[in-house]
């Protein structure tokens, strides 16, 4: 056990012992991070091992320098996503289930209230009792019915009908608009969040592909070297 301990690498940051599994080198770090990290801890040389903590908090603190610098003030929207980059969370989610779940009954009664209101079966099955009630007042009962023309009684009962209706319907809308503004905020956070692992990315694999390249370019040069030590040795 105390082997395994004292081969554990030692992060340059807090000094403490890591599991290789908790952390990264340097070496493999995009030098934008990297330069930003220096400038933080001038005493530290850019080499050796740092854990994953210490490099999400100088992620975060990277990110949320650069968002100042683009964008201006960070919005609460902002440091959400920055949060969520060093935590490593997903900020996708279904925003209908959890808008629907914070309802109450009277919420989800008039959004079904508003629903029928708008369909053709609300405008078919009203045109039918308009129709039947007008027909039976004014034909069968040869309007001296329970409401006779000019249909007082009914023209009663559709105003008050569309004052029920109207602020149900608002209701509703306000509901819908507070969804889809709870959608378009979600939306702006999956793609900030996105844009920011999509750049991350680049400048990463752009940085792997230069040492790859600088390592190709060692062994070439040692090959040339040990060849030509052949041929002279030949010579001689």
């Amino acid at each position: 056990m105390s082997k395994a301990a004292s081969s554990e690498p030692i992060c340059q940051v807090c000094k403490k012992q890591k599991s290789p599994h908790q952390g990264t080198i340097a070496e493999v770090i995009r030098p934008s991070l990297l330069e930003f990290i220096k400038k933080r801890m001038p005493e530290w040389d850019g080499k050796g091992f740092i854990c994953l903590d210490d490099l999400g908090e100088f992620r975060k603190n990277y990110v949320k320098e650069v968002l100042q610098d683009e964008i201006g003030e960070l919005s609460a929207l902002d440091n959400e996503v920055i949060e969520s980059l060093q935590q490593h969370e997903i900020l996708s989610s279904d925003i209908s289930k959890q808008f629907e779940k914070k309802l109450t009954f009277g919420e989800r009664l008039s959004d079904q209230i508003a629903s029928f209101g708008g369909s053709w079966r609300f405008i078919i099955l009203f045109g039918a009792v308009l129709f039947s009630w007008i027909i039976l007042n004014a034909i069968f009962l040869l309007n001296r019915g329970f409401d006779p023309y000019p249909f007082i009684l009914l023209n009663l009962i559709l105003s008050c009908l569309a004052a029920i209706q109207a602020p149900i319907i608002m209701m509703s809308q306000n509901r819908a608009e507070a969804r889809d503004r709870w959608r378009a905020e979600n939306d702006y956070k999956i793609n900030l969040k996105a844009e920011l692992e999509i750049r991350h990315l680049h400048e990463k694999i752009d940085h792997l592909l230069r040492r790859q390249y600088n390592r190709l370019f060692e062994i070439q040069q040692i090959q040339i070297e040990l060849l030509e030590e052949l041929g002279r040795k030949r010579e001689s």
